[in-house]
């Protein structure tokens, strides 16, 4: 789905766009005036969301892309470029979570994590370089985690995913700064979404007490911050990792 083309408004990709803190991303840019492309891996869900975006004002495209899968995740990137003419922001936000012990984890719920995670950071990031490169402007932001610093039991595989992109954050930040592109990751801390929604009054007051600000963030909490790297704001900002947790890790 898409409407029309831009060859002046700022373009940005949002992975993981159809719900929660990637949907929350998406409306927050196409309110400020960018042109959207979003990716899910469920067709219904993103033209769904598409849907929604397009009444923010400005153009939606929607795809179906497993970003797990190198080529899938350049065909993507690339076709988005082509398509608008021009790639500002992009917003690296798919993630999943296959949770178990350590010792019981199965090899494929830690590759799908990996795979899911981390490596669709790396293979997205690669595919938007050339055109942010010859632009010589561009904004590359992961959405990381409050647990790549803190740890967490049961949560090895995606634990390892965000500390991941903490580090690629910093090593890429550092290669392409000189070409006009920041790399920036938003680690958010527990968060209001649909999972947490079901975790019932105790759950939320436990959590509730292990945060200084006394309440989960909101997914509105992390867009805001993702407009401020993307924006103007942002400009001498690379190479940082943001902790959005109302205090729960300092």
């Amino acid at each position: 789905m898409s409407e029309g083309m831009s060859e002046h408004k700022p373009v940005a990709i949002v992975t993981g766009a159809s719900r929660g803190i990637g949907f929350a991303v998406a409306e927050t840019l196409a309110k400020a005036g960018y042109d959207l492309a979003i990716c899910a891996t469920r067709e219904a869900t993103v033209n769904a969301a598409a849907e929604k975006l397009l009444a923010c004002g400005g153009q939606v495209s929607a795809h179906v892309v497993d970003v797990s899968d190198a080529e899938a995740v350049k065909i993507f990137v690339q076709g988005v470029a082509k398509q608008f003419g021009r790639l500002d922001v992009l917003v690296n936000n798919a993630g999943i979570t296959r949770d178990g012990l350590a010792m019981r984890m199965k090899a494929d719920d830690w590759k799908s994590v990996i795979d899911t995670n981390l490596s669709s950071v790396f293979y997205a990031s690669q595919a938007a370089l050339r055109p942010m490169m010859k632009a010589r402007f561009g904004r590359i932001i992961n959405i990381s985690s409050v647990v790549a610093s803190m740890g967490n039991p049961g949560q090895l595989n995606y634990c390892a995913s965000k500390g991941g992109i903490d580090a690629m954050t910093r090593s890429l930040a550092q290669e392409v700064g000189s070409r006009g592109i920041t790399v920036n990751a938003i680690a958010p801390g527990f968060i209001a979404t649909d999972m947490t929604a079901d975790l019932g009054d105790d759950a939320h007051a436990s959590l509730n007490s292990q945060i200084p600000l006394g309440r989960l963030g909101s997914p509105q909490d992390i867009a805001a911050a993702v407009l401020f790297l993307a924006a103007d704001s942002g400009a001498y900002i690379t190479g940082q990792v943001l902790h959005i947790n109302g205090g729960m890790y300092m």
